[in-house]
């Protein structure tokens, strides 16, 4: 196994940041709204053994690809927002808080015949509760995905980059996934993926496919989890790239970071950042969007990986879904990447 070594210079990261600004982003997938119901609890009800949480405070956050959205715009990109949402009052929340973050929602349809994907969280101090969930996961009619898809393929013409943010709630299928990925291709837009069950094997021909394991165990129908030696890590990735015909596959691999195997099947292992983890909600969503960015600056695959790494590793210091700092990334970023050695490169062999 061979060492490899980043050592980047202040410019050179800085150079990687500017990349980022003005980016058109297409998000493409399902958006959700986050919300939190904080509160206290004295006493247990004398009606069932439950607690009582005395509510005095209710906050609403993007969720899902929303928060995809959410983290480009911080990161100085302007992403669009492709996805549905119901004709109600959560939706209407919704939209208010992407104008209100300047983001840009010429993507969105409305669905009549199913609500806004709501997912609510009752807190007390920093122990969450109970969450609950009001959401439709059945698949957008025929007609809506026309409207959607008229809709990307307009939105293509000025993109840089396309995201497919898959969360199974019934936006994307795999008609809009082979419309989408054969235009962007032919205009040259590089197609970044965080994929779930369902579409698994749809996303064929893209440039970065990043599942966590056990999507990849799924996908795959493997016996595999984080602890598998490093070089089963690297042969499944490899089958996947053959059987999607993807250039790199990114694995994120939980407390032991991030593995990424690019178009010559080099691999290398990012180790994760030791660091206080309070909570893991959207580190998926900030991973993607860095990782997606940096491969638009056309930086080596295993400088996408530390960065993206890096990343989701800062946002789990905080409570709830909360997006990337641009100057926190950046300021982190000059310290593990200058002169240090961040992972391990494999032999192209294994």
């Amino acid at each position: 196994m061979k060492k490899s070594h980043i050592s980047l210079t202040e410019t050179e990261i800085n150079r990687i940041f500017d990349s980022f600004i003005e980016k058109k982003v297409l998000v493409i997938g399902d958006v959700m709204l986050d919300a939190y119901w904080r509160g206290h609890v004295e006493r247990i009800s004398p009606e069932a053994p439950v607690p009582i949480v005395h509510v005095y405070n209710t906050e609403y956050k993007l969720g899902g690809a929303a928060n995809v959205a959410l983290n480009l715009k911080k990161l100085g990109a302007e992403p669009i927002i492709c996805a549905a949402l119901g004709e109600d009052y959560e939706g209407e929340i919704f939209l208010k808080m992407l104008d209100d973050s300047k983001i840009n929602h010429d993507g969105i349809i409305f669905c009549k015949a199913r609500p806004t994907t709501v997912k609510t969280r009752i807190v007390s101090g920093k122990h969450q509760l109970l969450r609950v969930d009001k959401e439709d996961d059945s698949q957008i009619t025929d007609k809506e995905s026309a409207i959607i898809t008229e809709k990307i393929k307009s939105l293509l013409e000025t993109a840089d980059l396309v995201i497919f943010e898959d969360y199974d709630k019934g936006v994307i299928s795999k008609k809009l996934i082979e419309d989408t990925v054969l235009i962007a291709n032919q205009l040259k837009i590089p197609i970044a993926v965080d994929p779930k069950k369902r579409n698994f094997m749809e996303y064929k021909n893209v440039t970065l496919f990043k599942p966590n394991m056990r999507e990849l165990a799924e996908g795959l129908k493997l016996d595999i989890d984080i602890h598998a030696p490093i070089s089963a890590i690297d042969g499944a990735a490899n089958t996947l790239k053959k059987i999607l015909k993807t250039k790199n596959a990114m694995i994120t691999l939980s407390e032991n970071g991030v593995y990424i195997s690019g178009a010559n099947d080099d691999g290398y292992l990012i180790p994760a950042h030791k660091r206080d983890i309070y909570d893991v909600s959207g580190a998926g969503d900030t991973v993607i969007s860095v990782a997606a960015l940096a491969l638009l600056a056309n930086v080596p695959i295993d400088v996408v990986a530390a960065l993206a790494n890096l990343a989701g590793g800062l946002v789990c210091e905080k409570v709830g879904v909360e997006p990337i700092d641009r100057e926190n990334l950046l300021r982190e970023a000059k310290i593990a990447l200058g002169n240090h050695q961040i992972g391990n490169k494999l032999a192209t062999s294994l």
